[in-house]
């Protein structure tokens, strides 16, 4: 009964899985011509979905009256990570600038990150806001390892870490810093946890493949940080949490779905590594799928967090 689902798009691991799908669902490739899709993020208000296409130095938007897709920003400083914020503007990572930005309701660009302890970042890689109006992203040094995805340059921190900006005065803080090459990120759905993805393997033959844990207090300090779940099938890159806190993320054969004690119990197959998702359309069941060079979505029976991120 469990298995394989001839045809679907659907590996089920265990029983529970079988529950978040009707036999009919299809996968979908809404788009294809990229060279490395990241950061899905959608705008409600507006019914469209926007996404990096990181070595082609631009960012996609796909309209969902429609089904069209248009280049959204034709420079983009090689954007990574996008997410939305409270009042619905666009925040991104991005690898030339080495920055984290928001795109305000007119159309400027502000900075939000871009340097820690006078030293510029990394490569902010993917970014989340916790309800309290705190920006949190990761800061591994992909952008600045070669010229594909941004510009060769020397890494002028001391490692790769997870950062938090404060809303009320912009400051920048680091929370984790025990990390080979911090990822994808996400907040339970009570934001008690958050979770870090750790793709270290890229680089290190015997380095982390895995997803973390930690507790999160009220004033932004991390505790914890156990190991969550290793991935099977290539690294976990980016995630996002469904309203039941099972989290949905990205892997070398499509999208896993973890419960929240870490059980793997299913996958949405993809035909192309995958690099992130989100949740969206008007009930936020509509998972959408960057694979390599493709956009992809699929309907599901869960709903994404109610957080926009």
């Amino acid at each position: 009964m469990y298995g394989i689902l001839e045809g679907t798009g659907f590996e089920v691991i265990e029983p529970e899985f079988a529950t978040l799908f009707a036999g009919h669902i299809r996968v979908e490739r809404l788009w294809s011509g990229a060279r490395w899709c990241e950061g899905p993020a959608w705008f409600p208000a507006g019914r469209y979905l926007i996404w990096s296409d990181i070595p082609n130095n631009r960012m996609m938007r796909w309209d969902e009256t429609d089904g069209s897709v248009s280049v959204f920003r034709p420079a983009s400083n090689n954007s990574n990570g996008n997410t939305v914020d409270l009042q619905g503007r666009l925040v991104t990572c991005e690898h030339l600038a080495r920055r984290v930005t928001r795109t305000e309701h007119d159309g400027s660009i502000r900075v939000l990150a871009d340097s820690y302890d006078g030293k510029p970042l990394n490569s902010p890689n993917d970014v989340v806001v916790k309800s309290d109006g705190s920006i949190w992203f990761t800061d591994p040094f992909y952008g600045i390892a070669s010229d594909y995805e941004g510009d060769q340059s020397p890494v002028e921190q001391d490692g790769c870490h997870v950062y938090r900006i404060d809303p009320s005065d912009g400051g920048i803080r680091r929370v984790a810093d025990d990390f080979a090459q911090p990822n994808g990120l996400a907040f339970c759905p009570q934001e008690r946890f958050l979770y870090v993805s750790d793709t270290g393997a890229s680089h290190q033959p015997d380095g982390p493949a895995h997803i973390r844990r930690f507790a999160v207090a009220e004033d932004g300090q991390l505790t914890g940080g156990e190991v969550f779940a290793n991935c099977t099938n290539g690294l976990f890159d980016g995630f996002r949490v469904d309203r039941d806190g099972r989290i949905w993320t990205s892997a070398r054969d499509g999208v896993h779905c973890y419960t929240p004690d870490g059980t793997l119990i299913g996958k949405v197959l993809i035909p192309e590594i995958v690099a992130n998702v989100t949740f969206g359309g008007p009930k936020r069941n509509r998972l959408f799928i960057c694979g390599t060079t493709s956009l992809y979505s699929v309907y599901v029976f869960a709903n994404g967090a109610d957080r926009p991120v």
